[in-house]
């Protein structure tokens, strides 16, 4: 019989579940699982559907029928905790919900299923990258659901993946960020009238330290070393997740030093670097930059940029000032050095002095001393001298000269 779960608050009052629950009893095990139905008939059709799924596997081995919602719904609960990518993960669920919907029955999922949304997405315009990126969420999804829940579907996604053309990174020209850091400069005034200069020291930050906009937004105080001018990023604050230090140049370090004292002056105990000075929600943790950043963009008219951009731009302006790949990996903190070859070709000059280096190093035949150079007269009787058809005989791995003395022999015998 469904039941609703009742439990009293630390106040002492009582709180009960608008969902009904289940309990059924199987192989002298009892099973328990919410319906999130909130009405007694709904809940007690759910719970002769389960039973009958349960009897059909246990006495023909049937697999009983499994939604995309009950898929999504209980992955997304369970590595909640443990994906960096949780909030991401729901964006992604969101748009395989509007295709698949939530009483798709994935038991039945085929690579023609497939097949449609990947049509269905190119005709709304988007990439094949961001096609890739939602079915693999789905396809780990499934993958999550045979190893932990012993689901015995089929994962007609796994092993399917579109052609990713590198396409060219945006990033902002000089011009375009000094637009961009007078324009967030000179926001609109928020709270007690003065301008907010967070946005432009994050934009500063970015530009000369190429962090990711998580990293800045998240870091604390205590990982700031403004003596020894370098930031420390744990692992767990990385997406590759491993540690790195970002030293600071003087526009980084005074972009550190204008949110120390912005913090001193209003009387903020923060933690974190990047808080809210707007009384509204003063002293907070700044979570999203976005809006604030696109209105800045408006405002200094520049397209397709977003506060990821501030790390491709670092990445980019390095490479055309010559400093090596491997120290821009090391900077930006790339897990391999493949993710920072996509500038590469912001540095073509490189190539130009590769192949310089091969001027002159060229010689055909024998390498006589410089003392003793064989002019091209000199040459062209040495080779007079030899077996004409010396390329057809079974020493022919032996240079011109070795052919003069060979040849100069069978004359004499």
């Amino acid at each position: 019989m469904p039941y609703r779960n009742t439990k009293r608050r630390k106040d002492g009052s009582l709180y009960t579940s608008p969902f009904y629950k289940i309990s059924i009893r199987s192989n002298g095990k009892r099973l328990q699982q919410t319906t999130r139905a909130t009405t007694l008939k709904e809940a007690k059709r759910l719970e002769a559907k389960w039973k009958n799924e349960i009897w059909n596997q246990q006495a023909f081995d049937v697999e009983p029928e499994h939604t995309f919602m009950e898929l999504v719904l209980r992955y997304l609960t369970e590595t909640a905790s443990v994906k960096r990518s949780h909030n991401t993960d729901i964006s992604r669920t969101r748009v395989l919900d509007k295709y698949f919907g939530r009483g798709f029955v994935i038991n039945y999922l085929s690579k023609r299923h497939v097949s449609e949304y990947i049509n269905s997405r190119r005709d709304d315009g988007v990439s094949n990258k961001t096609i890739n990126k939602e079915l693999s969420l789905f396809s780990t999804a499934i993958k999550y659901a045979q190893e932990n829940w012993d689901w015995k579907v089929s994962n007609p996604i796994s092993g399917k993946r579109l052609e990713e053309l590198e396409g060219p990174c945006r990033f902002l020209s000089h011009e375009e960020a000094e637009a961009l850091i007078v324009e967030a400069g000179e926001g609109l005034p928020v709270g007690n009238g003065h301008l907010p200069e967070y946005l432009k020291d994050f934009i500063i930050l970015g530009l000369h330290t190429g962090c990711r906009s998580g990293e800045l937004l998240g870091l604390e105080w205590k990982r700031v070393d403004l003596q020894a001018n370098r930031i420390r990023l744990e692992a767990k604050h990385t997406k590759s997740k491993k540690a790195r230090t970002v030293p600071l140049n003087r526009n980084a370090r005074e972009a550190l030093l204008n949110r120390q004292q912005e913090q001193a002056r209003q009387s903020l105990d923060s933690p974190f670097v990047f808080v809210h000075t707007n009384p509204r929600w003063l002293g907070q943790r700044i979570g999203d930059i976005k809006n604030a950043f696109a209105s800045a963009c408006k405002r200094a008219g520049i397209e397709g940029c977003t506060p990821h951009t501030l790390r491709h731009t670092c990445a980019s302006w390095l490479v055309m000032a010559g400093r090596p790949l491997i120290e821009v990996r090391d900077l930006l903190g790339h897990s391999t050095v493949k993710m920072t070859e996509r500038y590469a070709h912001l540095a073509p000059e490189n190539l130009v002095d590769a192949v310089s280096s091969l001027e002159n190093r060229l010689h055909f035949g024998s390498t006589p001393d410089d003392n003793n150079k064989v002019t091209g007269e000199e040459n062209h009787q040495v080779l007079e001298f030899t077996d004409e058809n010396w390329w057809a005989r079974k020493d022919s791995n032996l240079r011109p000269m070795d052919y003069e003395s060979t040849g100069s022999r069978k004359k004499l015998n």
